[in-house]
C-alpha cells in the first residue's frame, strides 16, 4: 500500500518539490488514525478534499487581495464600501469578518488576525480557540500557528473528525463529502478529478486498511 509521502501529494497536485510538504506528510501520516483516517478510501477522500482547499497545498493563508467588483459579489452587504476595501487586505478582513464567529467589531482588528488559514482556512475567533482546545495549541494567542505546516495537518484531521466525515468517505460519495467540508458543492468537478487521482496514487481502496 502506498504511505503518506510528501512525493505523492506533489504526485497529486503536480507542483514541484516545496520543502513544507515534507512537514505536512510526515504530520499528516502521523496523525490520521487519531480520526480514523485508516482506510485508503478515507485516506483518498480526504487528501482530496484537503488539496482542493489549500490550491494543492500551496496556500495556507487566505488571500483577501480583492477588486472592488469581487468584493460586492463575495460580499454583498460590503459594495457600499467595495471601492474603499479593494486591495487593502486588512481592511477587507476587519470589514468582512468583525461581529462574526466569536470576532469583536471590526475596530478591534480581529477579523484579519484571525482570517482564513490552513489547509481547511480556518476562519474566526471562536474556530480558532475550539480547535486550539482541541489539540492543546494556543492558536488564539498565535494564530499564524493555525498556517505552519504541522499545525495545519492537524487541525485539518481535527476538523475532518469534528464533521464526522469518514462515513461519507465509507460511502465512497465526493459531494456528500464536500458538502460536510465545504457547506456546499463549490468545486465539485476539481474534488472528483482529485479523489480519482488519489485513489491511483495511494492504492486500490478495496485493500481496505493502511498497514
Amino acid at each position: 500500500m502506498s504511505a503518506l509521502t510528501a512525493d505523492r501529494l506533489r504526485e497529486l497536485c503536480q507542483q514541484p518539490a516545496n520543502g513544507s510538504l515534507e512537514t505536512l506528510a510526515y504530520a499528516l501520516d502521523e496523525h490520521a488514525e487519531s480520526v480514523g483516517v485508516n482506510t485508503l478510501l478515507r485516506r483518498a477522500h480526504f487528501i482530496a478534499q484537503m488539496a482542493h482547499e489549500s490550491g494543492g497545498f500551496r496556500r495556507f493563508v487566505e488571500n483577501l487581495n480583492y477588486s472592488a467588483v469581487r468584493i460586492a459579489e463575495v460580499w454583498p452587504r460590503l459594495a457600499p464600501r467595495a471601492h474603499e476595501l479593494a486591495n487593502n487586505q486588512v481592511a477587507l478582513g476587519n470589514a468582512a469578518y468583525g461581529d462574526r464567529m466569536g470576532n469583536g467589531p471590526e475596530t478591534t482588528g480581529e477579523g484579519f488576525r484571525f482570517r482564513g488559514r490552513g489547509l481547511t482556512m480556518l476562519t474566526g475567533k471562536d474556530n480558532y480557540r475550539a480547535a486550539g482546545q482541541a489539540l492543546g495549541v494556543d492558536l488564539v494567542g498565535h494564530p499564524e500557528r493555525a498556517a505552519e505546516p504541522a499545525d495545519a495537518a492537524r487541525i485539518a484531521l481535527w476538523y475532518w473528525g469534528s464533521r464526522k466525515c469518514n462515513a461519507a468517505a465509507d460511502l465512497d460519495d465526493v459531494a456528500k463529502v464536500t458538502r460536510l467540508i465545504n457547506g456546499g458543492l463549490i468545486g465539485l468537478e476539481d474534488r472528483q478529478r482529485l479523489t480519482a487521482a488519489a485513489k491511483r496514487i495511494f492504492g486500490d481502496p478495496s485493500d481496505g486498511l493502511i498497514a
